[in-house]
């Protein structure tokens, strides 16, 4: 992969996108914790304690794009492996919720500022993952990559949290939103594993 002005300036720009998630997903975890409380919603508190675990991603990715770093393939493993663990701490931690939540029978209240919150981060997820998908391929970093699969993850986590939350408030069915977020973090592990690799991530 040459390193020319072209590479440097994606480089530049994947660390920018890198701090860019990393303050929304302050400000999702702490609204959608907020959020959780409010309303009594283990799967909207989980969503919030999750945001600070993908907000690590994004951490390695500034470190690995910082300076002298950005040019070395030492540090490209690394942020690699890192990213991949990032994905192994999250899917039994969602697991480990959604599975607490079908046992205890949890039944949250409405919460509209965590739909609101939901729909934002459908919206907002997808398109850094479309973007930093773009920048991984023309940087050759599987460590983008694995970045923008946390962000799609945010965004199907979301997608989980809002049918969850308006299946709840429209319909009772309580139980749905555990039984995605399962589905999820069967998703998490398998990304997990194809970042450690240094594959193309799936989701």
């Amino acid at each position: 992969m040459t390193r020319d002005a072209s590479w440097q300036r994606a480089a530049r720009q994947a660390r920018l996108l890198s701090w860019l998630s990393l303050a929304y997903m302050a400000a999702e975890g702490a609204i959608a914790i907020t959020a959780a409380v409010i309303a009594g919603s283990v799967a909207l508190l989980g969503f919030g304690l999750d945001s600070a675990i993908e907000g690590l991603a994004s951490v390695i990715i500034v470190w690995r794009f910082t300076g002298t770093r950005t040019l070395s393939e030492t540090a490209e493993a690394r942020a690699q492996k890192a990213v991949a663990v990032t994905f192994f701490l999250l899917a039994p931690y969602i697991a480990y919720d959604a599975a607490a939540t079908l046992i205890t029978r949890s039944h949250a209240e409405t919460s509209w500022l965590g739909i609101g919150l939901s729909i934002a981060s459908l919206i907002v997820m997808p398109a850094l993952g479309v973007a930093k998908r773009r920048l991984g391929t023309r940087l050759g970093s599987a460590a983008t990559a694995g970045e923008r699969s946390q962000n799609l993850l945010c965004a199907y986590l979301a997608a989980g949290v809002l049918a969850g939350l308006l299946a709840n408030t429209l319909l009772g069915w309580w139980w749905l939103d555990p039984v995605v977020a399962l589905g999820i973090a069967g998703l998490a592990g398998r990304e997990g594993i194809q970042a450690w690799h240094g594959e193309e991530c799936g989701c």
